[in-house]
């Protein structure tokens, strides 16, 4: 990250703990209240696709601040001396270590670590230590031996097909990819009620990027859900997701932290994929994993039984076709990125170091810009609802040959002759009279 992203990053952050380092000294309960706030509220995160801030990351901001003396430099961003490597377990491993441990309850840490490896549980890529693991058990009050009472859990099952959608991440196998071996994920959404996949395929990415593609083909074929139950992942706390579900009047819904009870379904069908799917495919390229995933996935999973609900997922889904709600015809615009800026006197808006111009009479006002990623050319400017039409590229060449005085000249003749009034007598300004 260079100097500029660095500085940008600890204005934000001391914009977040400014509260906490600039007045006096705050008492526990003023404390804990702000501390509330600012972990509840939405932020633009420079750098960041996430909108949220925890208690930990704030405290350990205001501690970095106070430690340095109140020097700004404390609060830029580290860079990564582990790039490459996993800082972490991923979501998936820590399912399966929540299921051993319900399983394994009595058993100490080092057992439960060396079961792990001995079930093949632990994604490729991923070392646990027992201190991760120690760790994750720990925060997730998982290391009582004789734990509390446990959870009131129920089972429940969406009324009507796309009622609600689940949607998660898989762990695929490696694939050719330029002569390479890459990982692949499997992105997938389910309709709850019929269990049908609305949608699913093997990327190289679990990001947002994948995952908008993945949800954007789904709504396409399946039209649209009225809630989208999602995890806690950076690509579904996305701002961008957050605005494309809302604009669509799809409510996202973000499941408990490692509690995979509530995604049992697709949790389950990842299972089926595993020991039915992934067990037959002999390897290659990502094209051939997704078309053999295709036709498995409909010519097999859709057509049999589901044990669940002891009908085809197919033939639950469209027994009640009159309940879906169709996507919108434009729904390639509700999968625009959006971007605010304010148009500078000049009448110009810089977007990823490119310069558009906009209409003379947003000046100086915040605007909205939605564009595809794919396809910057094309960018609108919009304030709300409103739109004011399409942002044109700054040619300076073209600029420079424009005289400064017919700048205005469309608004003079638009406004046509403008009156004053003085002393009580009304007078045009092309017909003006001398005071």
């Amino acid at each position: 990250m260079d100097k500029e992203k660095q500085k940008a990053v600890a204005i934000f952050r001391f914009g977040v703990i400014s509260d906490f380092v600039n007045g006096g000294k705050l008492n526990h309960g003023k404390q804990e209240r702000l501390l509330k706030e600012k972990c509840a509220r939405k932020w633009e995160i420079p750098g960041s696709a996430k909108t949220r801030i925890s208690r930990s990351t704030v405290l350990r901001w205001i501690a970095l601040y106070e430690n340095s003396g109140g020097n700004l430099v404390s609060l830029y961003p580290k860079n990564r001396t582990d790039r490459g490597k996993n800082r972490t377990m991923d979501d998936e491993t820590a399912l399966a270590l929540i299921e051993l441990r319900d399983e394994m309850a009595d058993s100490p840490v080092r057992i439960l670590l060396e079961e792990m490896v001995n079930r093949e549980l632990v994604s490729p890529g991923v070392h646990l230590s027992r201190s991760t693991v120690y760790r994750f058990l720990n925060q997730n009050g998982l290391m009582e031996r004789n734990r509390a009472v446990p959870e009131d859990r129920r089972r429940f099952e969406a009324e009507l097909p796309n009622d609600i959608w689940q949607s998660d991440v898989m762990h695929g196998p490696m694939v050719e990819v330029d002569g390479k071996q890459r990982k692949s994920y499997l992105i997938a959404l389910m309709d709850d009620h019929s269990r049908l996949v609305v949608h699913g395929e093997f990327f190289l990415s679990e990001n947002l990027k994948c995952f908008l593609e993945a949800f954007e083909a789904a709504l396409l074929s399946r039209g649209l859900p009225r809630k989208l139950y999602v995890d806690n992942g950076a690509a579904f706390r996305a701002k961008q997701l957050e605005y494309i579900t809302a604009s669509l009047g799809v409510a996202l819904i973000h499941a408990r932290p490692y509690k995979p009870q509530g995604k049992g379904k697709i949790e389950r069908f990842f299972r089926t994929v595993r020991s039915d799917f992934l067990t037959c495919f002999k390897g290659g390229t990502l094209n051939d994993i997704n078309l053999s995933f295709y036709n498995w996935l409909n010519d097999l999973y859709h057509m049999r039984k589901h044990g669940g609900t002891g009908q085809k997922p197919f033939e639950r889904f469209t027994a009640q076709m009159e309940c879906l709600r169709p996507a919108p015809a434009n729904i390639r615009d509700h999968f625009r990125k959006v971007n605010r800026r304010r148009v500078g006197r000049d009448r110009t808006i810089t977007l990823d170091g490119k310069l558009y111009e906009a209409p003379v009479s947003l000046i100086g006002k915040r605007v909205d810009l939605l564009y595809h990623e794919s396809n910057r050319e094309n960018v609108e400017i919009a304030i709300g609802e409103k739109s004011y039409g399409m942002a044109v590229p700054v040619d300076l060449h073209v600029n420079c040959k424009v005289r400064r005085d017919k700048n205005n000249e469309l608004e003079s003749q638009s406004a046509g002759k403008r009156s004053d009034y003085r002393g009580g007598k009304l007078f045009s300004r092309g017909n003006r009279e001398d005071s």
